[in-house]
């Protein structure tokens, strides 16, 4: 796999892992990261991702990615900073229904 793809797909995965937590615009990328550990494959080659939001706030959120090829061994790692405070303020997010309701006593 192309180098740029698994780059495109930091992003993307980032962005996906932010829009989980519930915010509709997910940010303004600030750092991406890539390391190679070794050949993803070729051509026609199944990849797998694994994506976490390591920490979520109100100025900025992290988030990594692991690549897997088809013999379940990582190949490649990321890591995504996006800066969220502006994307707290879309009237479309849902980040009050995503989080988690303590349970009132009776």
């Amino acid at each position: 796999m192309a180098e740029p793809l698994q780059a495109w797909a930091v992003d993307l995965g980032g962005s996906l892992a932010v829009a989980s937590k519930g915010l509709f615009a997910t940010g303004v990328s600030t750092d991406l990261n890539v390391t190679y550990l070794s050949s993803g494959g070729k051509i026609g080659d199944t990849i797998k991702a694994e994506v976490t939001c390591d920490k979520f706030g109100k100025t900025l959120a992290f988030t990594s990615i692991k690549f897997f090829n088809n013999k379940d061994e990582m190949f490649a790692r990321g890591s995504h900073t996006k800066y969220v405070t502006l994307a707290w303020k879309d009237p479309n997010n849902i980040v009050e229904e995503l989080s988690p309701q303590i349970a009132k006593k009776e």
